[in-house]
Parts: structure tokens; sequence; C-alpha cells
């Protein structure tokens, strides 16, 4: 056993004077046992994290019953939702890299035999995945659940995004000032992660698929009583897992990636899991080319459109059947996922979805009647991204799928989303807004405000948004992100002009700035990105470190391999 080198031998009396001092070491007998890490994100200001303290006694319990010892440290989470808007979002994905970071530390620090990882919102499941295919032991993931729908004063039901859009409404007239405050107040009913197939949930979803965490991990709200039937399930997993060796790089290969894609597509997933798996596959040492991405979305059907894509929420995805039944509906048709793939389970994914099928065809399509016969999600390219750019087409009105229109250019997201409340963004116009990559914001902040403002004042189905910049999991609209090469690094987002005619087709998978070549040609010379002079604290170091959007925005160059265990 790995933790032999904390507790075996004369040399390692020191050592198990310190593990006696825990209180946890109960029994003589318990140095014989595999030594098991909870990494806990526990965090009060996190409505996804508030009830993860209490949350993973369960999970210890039934490690002790399977013949091992937990021993629960706690890494940092950062709301994204309490943190949009302001330059906190600055330290949202750069959290993605400290959460990674505490995990590799606490479990080569201390040796563990094996890994439990308890996250749920944004920065804190993909922090974890990462940590766990760089540590390659034995792991296994329980998220905290998702949060239950909230529901107006009228019945319909609401969340998150709903007071975001909100506020627009309400800048432009149409709803007054007690019907926002019942936005607010009803929106987020209690504990979970946000109720739409925002970030969070997709990636606790996607973990399903990638094999490292148990059915029903992803869609089982945080407040039902099967997720303690899944926590003691993994906690007693773990144990075997540890017995037979099996370990993430076993589990987490192109193929358990391409599923994960697969299912992110057909569930019109966040844009966000572009970024965190590449930055996984990064990790795992497996070369994963964005292009990929469009071949599986090419073949991948929509099935399914949850919020913000419908008035659909995760809970209704679950009472439909869960991720297994998205994946069972694929599984019907050769060739859409590698049902071959390991899991934790000890089986392969073809054995985990066994005969699952939809239980509610409103919520979940069968193949015959898909919503779209290509997946949700695309990466564009052009002349205005010659590395990519990605959108959400699954929330894409239909009247947007094609579109031109003169650009209106913002230096950064407070400007825009001033002229968009402020009235000056008019139908047909494409926002673009740069400087907010991973090095210009720097952190890549997410941009739910200006996008969720152009939808409550009704521009979502007459305004593209095209950004270096990323969004929230709740975007909804003719929103392009991720263009890379950004503005910061010198990419054509930066020569834009306004009134420079911009096109895109997302059929065509094509974001082009309609500028002859002469003419930006003439623009490069007085073209210098601005030097952030503002930058303190480790932020610095980060806009030093992180690589481009399209290698997932690691903080370390990418033909380098993980540090090993």
């Amino acid at each position: 056993m790995r933790s032999e080198t904390i507790k075996k031998g004369v040399e390692r009396a020191p050592h198990r004077s310190l593990l006696r001092a825990t209180g946890i070491i109960s029994h003589e007998e318990d140095f014989q046992k595999p030594f098991v890490a909870i990494a806990n994100s526990f965090a009060e200001i996190v409505p996804g994290h508030a009830h993860l303290n209490a949350f993973v006694g369960e999970i210890k319990e039934a490690v002790r019953e399977a013949g091992a010892v937990p021993f629960e440290f706690n890494t940092l989470a950062l709301c994204d939702g309490i943190a949009m808007n302001h330059p906190g979002m600055r330290y949202s994905l750069p959290s993605r890299e400290l959460v990674a970071d505490s995990v590799e530390t606490m479990a080569l620090g201390h040796r563990f035999d094996g890994l439990i990882c308890v996250p749920n919102c944004d920065k804190i499941v993909p922090g974890m995945l990462m940590a766990a295919v760089r540590l390659n032991i034995p792991t296994i993931f329980v998220s905290g659940g998702p949060m239950k729908a909230g529901r107006a004063r009228d019945g319909r039901p609401i969340d998150l995004i709903s007071v975001f859009e909100g506020i627009g409404a309400y800048r432009a007239g149409k709803i007054d000032d007690a019907d926002l405050s019942d936005l607010e107040q009803a929106a987020c009913p209690g504990y979970g992660s946000c109720a739409g197939m925002f970030t969070a949930n997709s990636m606790n979803c996607l973990c399903e698929a990638l094999g490292l965490a148990l059915p029903g991990n992803g869609t089982i709200l945080a407040v039902d009583p099967r997720r303690s039937v899944l926590k003691k399930w993994a906690g007693q997993q773990i144990v075997e897992l540890i017995k037979r060796d099996l370990r993430p790089l076993d589990i987490v290969t192109t193929q358990a990636i391409d599923n994960a894609f697969a299912l992110d597509v057909a569930m019109g997933g966040s844009t966000n899991t572009i970024l965190h798996l590449l930055a996984v596959a990064q990790e795992a040492g497996i070369n994963y080319p964005l292009a990929r991405i469009n071949l599986i979305a090419g073949r991948t059907p929509t099935l399914c459109k949850v919020s913000p894509a419908s008035s659909l929420h995760i809970e209704d995805v679950d009472r439909a059947g869960g991720v297994s039944a998205v994946l069972g509906e694929l599984a019907r048709r050769p060739g859409l996922l590698n049902l071959g793939c390991l899991t934790v389970t000890g089986k392969s994914l073809g054995k985990n979805i066994g005969q699952a099928r939809s239980l509610d065809p409103s919520v979940i399509r069968g193949l015959e009647e898909p919503l779209s016969p290509v997946g949700g999600l695309k990466i564009l390219f052009g002349s205005l991204a010659p590395e990519g750019a990605v959108v959400k087409t699954a929330a894409v009105a239909p009247g947007m799928v094609r579109h031109q229109g003169p650009a209106v250019v913002f230096e950064g997201e407070a400007e825009a989303s001033a002229a968009i409340l402020g009235g000056r963004i008019k139908p047909g116009d494409v926002v673009v807004i740069r400087y907010e990559g991973p090095k210009g914001g720097p952190g890549f902040m997410e941009m739910l405000g200006p996008t969720a403002a152009l939808m409550g004042l009704g521009l979502g189905e007459s305004v593209a948004l095209v950004t270096d910049g990323r969004f929230s999991g709740g975007t909804r609209g003719a929103c392009i992100g991720h263009v890379c090469p950004e503005a910061a690094s010198g990419g054509p987002i930066g020569l834009v002009k306004d009134g420079d005619p911009i096109a895109y087709d997302l059929q065509a998978g094509t974001l082009e700035l309609l500028v002859p070549q002469q003419e930006l040609t003439a623009r490069k010379p007085a073209f210098k990105p601005p030097l952030r002079q503002d930058l303190g604290g480790w932020l610095a170091r980060y806009v030093q470190m992180v690589t481009p959007a399209s290698s997932g925005a690691v903080l370390r160059p990418a033909s380098n391999r993980p540090p090993g265990n």
C-alpha cells in the first residue's frame, strides 16, 4: 500500500504518533488498512457546497465498514454566480488550478491509497478531475447533487438564470420591482448546484460518461434520499478499486473522453465543458484536438434540452431516467458510444447503462425523434478564430443559425454590459467583447451579465455576441466564446473595429471577419495588446503561465507530462 510510506517500520514511529493524535486511528489494526482521502469542497458561501460538511459523514462510515480508514480534508470552492459581473470572476477559472494543486498536495504529501472527490460546482469538478488523472491513484467522484428548481408566483419553474435575465427585463420595463423581487427570492430554493444544464451539472453528468462517477451522480437532487445510497456505494467501492488497483488512467482514455463529449452534445451541455475536458486530457497526456469534438457532434443527435435552452431542469432529466437513459438511447445506434470503456463500478459503460431508456420522451427524446440530428455544441473556425471558437448551438434561436452584422466593439465585459443596459445595441449588431481571455481578463471571466441582459431586453433573437472570453453554462442565444487566439495574445479579434462586418454560419462551422487582408495587415503595426498594470497576488503569475483556451487554459506547456505519483 502507498500509505505504508507513512506508517510502516521503526522509522515511521513519529508518523504513527502524529496519526494517533488525529483521533481517527482508533485501533492498532487501522495501520494495516488502506488510507482513503476524502477531498471535500465544503464552503458556507456556496449553495452547491454549503451542505457538504454534513454530507460526507455517510461516506466515511461506508469507507470504515468496507475496511479502510477515511481522512477528510478540504479544498476551496468559489461560487461563480456570486463572483459574476465584478473583478472576483477573475479568480473563477484560475481557482480550478488551485483545487487541482491542493488535492495533489494533500494526496501525495500524505501518501493516500485512494481518493474520494466530493465536488459540486463549476470549477471544483474539473479541478478535482485534473488532480485525479495527475495523481493516478484509485479515485471515485460523488458530487453534492443538483438544486431543485424554484417556482415563480405563477407556478412556472425558474432558476438563477431567471434572475439574471430578469435584470434586463426590469431595465426594459417588462417587469416591476415586485416581479424582480419574486424571482430573486424564489429562484434558488436550497442546497445544490444550480438547477439547469449549466457548467456544474454538465460536469457532474459528464463524470458518469467519463467513467469516474457512479450512475446517478449527475442528476439525483441534493435533497433526494437516493443520494445517501450513492454516497454509501462510493465509500464501499473505493476500497474495491484499491484492491483491484483500478486507477483513473485505466478509465480516462481518448474513447472515454469521446463518450463524455457525446453525452455533452446530446444534452446540450455548457460550453465550459469543452475547456475542462481539454484540460483533463492535457493532464492525462492525451492529445485531443478541438476538431474531434465537431466529428462527435456531427454524428450525435440532441436528445434533450434543459434550462437555459428550455423550461426543463435537471430534476426532470432525473425523472426521465437520468444520464443512463440518455446514454442508453445513444447506445441503440452503433458507433455513438464506446460501450467497452471501463468505469469505477468495475464494469464497462455498456454494463452500467444496461437496457436503460427514456422514461419520458418529452424530456429525453429517442433516436427516432431527436430535437436535432446533430449535437448541441459546435467548434467554429475562420479568419476571426483561426484556432477555434465555441458555441452552444442547442441554445441558439433558429433565426440566428446564420448571421452577418456590424461589429460593436468593447474592451471588456463591464463596458459592454453598460452599453447593452443603456440601450446602445440594436437588432442586427454583433457585440464584440475582447481582452477577457485567459491572459487578457485575466482568468477567462464568465460573462452571464451581458448575455442575460440581451435576452431580458428582447434582443436574443437579433443580436450576436462574440468574445475571447467565456460564458456561464446558463448563457443562451447566439453567443460565441473562447475565440482563439485571444486579443491579449495578438489574435485577429484584437484588430476588429466598430462597423466591421462579422459573419458566422453554425451549420458550416465558420466565423469570419469580413475585412480585406490588406486592411488587417495595415492595422497590425498600431495594434499592441494593453498590459495589465493592476495585477497583484497570484493572478500576476497566472497570466505568465496560462496556455490558450484551445488547449484547456492549463498552467503548463501542453508538451509536459504529469509529475506522476
